[in-house]
């Protein structure tokens, strides 16, 4: 019976990642395919930039449901501390990434590993989310914020000795990493989209001048 259960809490987990709610909410409410603009992704980034900023609101309360519902299985099914709930909550992070609604492509995993993150230590993940605020705010980059946030929840878990959560935020922050393999390019090349506020654009925008 337990077998059948975390089978199946894996596969709602899968399933809820995998809602492409960048791309569903982009052709619903405004009729625009946000693979087609932007940078082309499904995520919440490029759903502010091509959608607008509720849309993007939006986007990205959802994108962070999927993980915390997903990683909430255990604690719902009265599973927990047999199954933890990070272990369940991964496969959200797969799921927005290969997404089988959108024939295995999807996002970059930031917002739902955050939705994981969410269910299983709330003042982690408000740490994490300053840490994110704070970089955004430095750099005007979302790139650079995403993957200064990851990897903070990696050495935070590598410190406390939180075995667990140092392997799955590892992989998650590896599967990070990877899909910005293209925005760390632009990054050193000097040309990655910033957004329209903070220190980064500031002096971007006075440079120009």
């Amino acid at each position: 019976m337990h077998i059948f259960l975390i089978g199946l809490m894996i596969v709602i987990a899968y399933f809820l990642g995998s809602i492409p709610s960048g791309l569903w909410v982009g052709k619903l409410m405004y009729n625009k395919d946000i693979r087609k603009e932007g940078s082309g992704n499904i995520g919440t980034t490029n759903a502010f930039r091509v959608l607008g900023t509720r849309a993007g609101i939006i986007v990205l309360l959802v994108d962070i449901l999927k993980g915390t519902l997903a990683a909430s299985q255990p604690y719902i099914l009265h599973m927990y501390p047999a199954v933890n709930p990070l272990l369940i909550g991964i496969f959200a992070s797969l799921g927005h990434t290969f997404s089988i609604f959108d024939n295995f492509h999807g996002g970059k995993a930031v917002a739902t590993s955050a939705g994981i993150l969410l269910a299983y230590n709330p003042p982690l993940f408000i740490l994490a989310a300053a840490v994110f605020v704070a970089m955004l705010l430095l750099t005007s980059m979302a790139s650079i914020a995403s993957m200064v946030g990851i990897s903070t929840i990696f050495i935070i878990a590598l410190v406390e000795g939180d075995v667990i959560l140092s392997i799955v935020a590892g992989i998650l922050t590896v599967l990070v990493f990877i899909r910005h393999r293209s925005n760390i390019m632009r990054i050193i090349q000097g040309k990655e989209s910033m957004v329209s506020f903070g220190l980064g654009n500031y002096l971007r925008q006075h440079h120009q001048h």
